[in-house]
Protein backbone atom coordinates (compact mmCIF):
# COMPACT_ATOMS: atom_id res chain seq x y z
CA UNK A 1 0.00 0.00 0.00
CA UNK A 2 1.28 3.32 -1.22
CA UNK A 3 1.02 6.21 1.36
CA UNK A 4 1.49 10.18 1.19
CA UNK A 5 1.57 11.71 4.59
CA UNK A 6 1.61 15.32 3.84
CA UNK A 7 2.66 18.11 6.89
CA UNK A 8 3.46 21.50 7.40
CA UNK A 9 5.51 23.92 9.70
CA UNK A 10 8.26 21.45 11.75
CA UNK A 11 6.54 18.34 10.18
CA UNK A 12 5.92 17.11 13.84
CA UNK A 13 2.60 15.24 13.22
CA UNK A 14 4.23 13.67 9.84
CA UNK A 15 7.01 12.02 12.23
CA UNK A 16 5.07 10.79 14.57
CA UNK A 17 2.80 9.71 11.83
CA UNK A 18 5.50 7.48 10.06
CA UNK A 19 7.12 6.12 13.19
CA UNK A 20 4.24 4.84 14.36
CA UNK A 21 3.37 3.42 11.12
CA UNK A 22 7.22 2.36 10.48
CA UNK A 23 6.62 0.51 13.78
CA UNK A 24 2.72 -0.63 13.35
CA UNK A 25 2.55 -1.80 9.69
CA UNK A 26 4.28 -4.16 6.98
CA UNK A 27 4.18 -3.69 3.33
CA UNK A 28 3.99 0.12 2.92
CA UNK A 29 5.87 2.33 1.23
CA UNK A 30 5.47 6.13 2.58
CA UNK A 31 6.31 9.22 0.64
CA UNK A 32 6.47 12.11 2.76
CA UNK A 33 6.01 15.82 1.56
CA UNK A 34 6.57 18.75 3.40
CA UNK A 35 5.03 22.14 2.75
CA UNK A 36 8.49 23.23 3.70
CA UNK A 37 12.35 21.63 4.30
CA UNK A 38 12.26 21.54 8.09
CA UNK A 39 8.53 19.23 7.59
CA UNK A 40 10.53 17.25 4.83
CA UNK A 41 13.41 16.26 6.62
CA UNK A 42 11.77 15.50 9.92
CA UNK A 43 9.54 13.07 7.92
CA UNK A 44 12.56 11.71 6.04
CA UNK A 45 14.54 11.32 9.36
CA UNK A 46 11.22 8.90 10.70
CA UNK A 47 11.76 7.02 8.21
CA UNK A 48 10.15 7.61 4.84
CA UNK A 49 10.47 5.90 1.99
CA UNK A 50 10.60 8.95 -0.20
CA UNK A 51 10.59 12.48 0.41
CA UNK A 52 9.69 15.95 -1.24
CA UNK A 53 8.69 19.29 -0.43
CA UNK A 54 6.73 21.91 -2.11
CA UNK A 55 3.48 22.32 -3.96
CA UNK A 56 4.07 20.97 -6.94
CA UNK A 57 5.12 17.76 -4.88
CA UNK A 58 2.07 17.45 -2.65
CA UNK A 59 0.20 17.79 -6.32
CA UNK A 60 1.81 15.00 -8.31
CA UNK A 61 2.32 12.77 -5.12
CA UNK A 62 -2.03 13.14 -4.85
CA UNK A 63 -2.08 11.46 -8.57
CA UNK A 64 0.62 8.52 -7.18
CA UNK A 65 -1.22 7.51 -3.88
CA UNK A 66 -3.40 4.98 -2.10
CA UNK A 67 -4.26 6.66 1.51
CA UNK A 68 -3.32 10.57 2.08
CA UNK A 69 -2.90 11.08 5.64
CA UNK A 70 -2.25 14.18 7.57
CA UNK A 71 -4.15 16.99 9.69
CA UNK A 72 -7.30 18.31 8.44
CA UNK A 73 -5.49 21.81 7.19
CA UNK A 74 -4.51 20.22 4.20
CA UNK A 75 -7.72 20.51 2.22
CA UNK A 76 -8.08 23.85 3.29
CA UNK A 77 -6.58 26.93 1.17
CA UNK A 78 -3.88 29.26 3.20
CA UNK A 79 -4.39 26.54 6.45
CA UNK A 80 -1.20 25.82 8.66
CA UNK A 81 -0.12 29.21 8.81
CA UNK A 82 -0.69 30.13 4.93
CA UNK A 83 1.40 26.91 4.22
CA UNK A 84 -1.13 25.18 2.24
CA UNK A 85 -1.96 26.96 -1.14
CA UNK A 86 -5.28 26.75 -2.93
CA UNK A 87 -3.60 24.38 -5.45
CA UNK A 88 -2.41 22.04 -2.61
CA UNK A 89 -6.17 21.78 -0.99
CA UNK A 90 -7.62 21.27 -4.36
CA UNK A 91 -4.95 18.65 -5.55
CA UNK A 92 -5.59 16.43 -1.68
CA UNK A 93 -9.45 16.84 -1.94
CA UNK A 94 -9.55 15.76 -5.41
CA UNK A 95 -6.97 12.98 -4.97
CA UNK A 96 -9.04 9.43 -5.62
CA UNK A 97 -6.99 8.36 -2.71
CA UNK A 98 -8.48 7.54 0.94
CA UNK A 99 -7.89 10.60 2.90
CA UNK A 100 -7.42 10.27 6.82
CA UNK A 101 -7.22 13.85 8.11
CA UNK A 102 -6.26 14.38 11.80
CA UNK A 103 -8.62 16.90 13.54
CA UNK A 104 -6.93 19.77 15.02
CA UNK A 105 -8.42 23.08 16.23
CA UNK A 106 -6.21 25.40 14.96
CA UNK A 107 -5.44 28.74 12.37
CA UNK A 108 -9.17 29.57 13.11
CA UNK A 109 -10.07 26.53 11.65
CA UNK A 110 -12.37 24.65 14.86
CA UNK A 111 -14.24 21.71 14.25
CA UNK A 112 -17.10 21.11 16.74
CA UNK A 113 -17.96 17.61 18.11
CA UNK A 114 -13.98 16.89 18.03
CA UNK A 115 -12.59 16.27 21.26
CA UNK A 116 -9.30 18.22 21.88
CA UNK A 117 -6.93 14.78 21.65
CA UNK A 118 -3.43 14.84 22.45
CA UNK A 119 -1.39 14.45 19.02
CA UNK A 120 -0.65 10.75 20.57
CA UNK A 121 -4.21 9.78 20.71
CA UNK A 122 -4.81 11.11 17.00
CA UNK A 123 -1.86 9.19 15.51
CA UNK A 124 -3.21 6.03 17.11
CA UNK A 125 -6.59 6.42 15.75
CA UNK A 126 -4.88 7.36 11.98
CA UNK A 127 -2.98 4.31 12.68
CA UNK A 128 -5.74 1.93 13.12
CA UNK A 129 -7.59 3.15 10.23
CA UNK A 130 -4.77 2.83 8.23
CA UNK A 131 -4.54 -1.09 9.15
CA UNK A 132 -8.15 -1.11 8.83
CA UNK A 133 -7.40 -0.12 5.12
CA UNK A 134 -4.60 -2.10 3.99
CA UNK A 135 -6.65 -5.21 5.23
CA UNK A 136 -9.92 -4.49 3.08
CA UNK A 137 -7.66 -4.04 0.12
CA UNK A 138 -6.04 -7.51 0.82
CA UNK A 139 -8.89 -9.25 -0.05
Amino acid sequence: MKILVIDAQGGGVGKQLITAMKQSMQDIVITAVGTNSAATSAMLKAGADFAATGENAVVVACRKTDVIVGPVGIVIADALLGEITPRMAVAVAQSDAKRILLPFNHCNNIIVGVSEFQVGKLVQAAIAELTKTQNSCKI
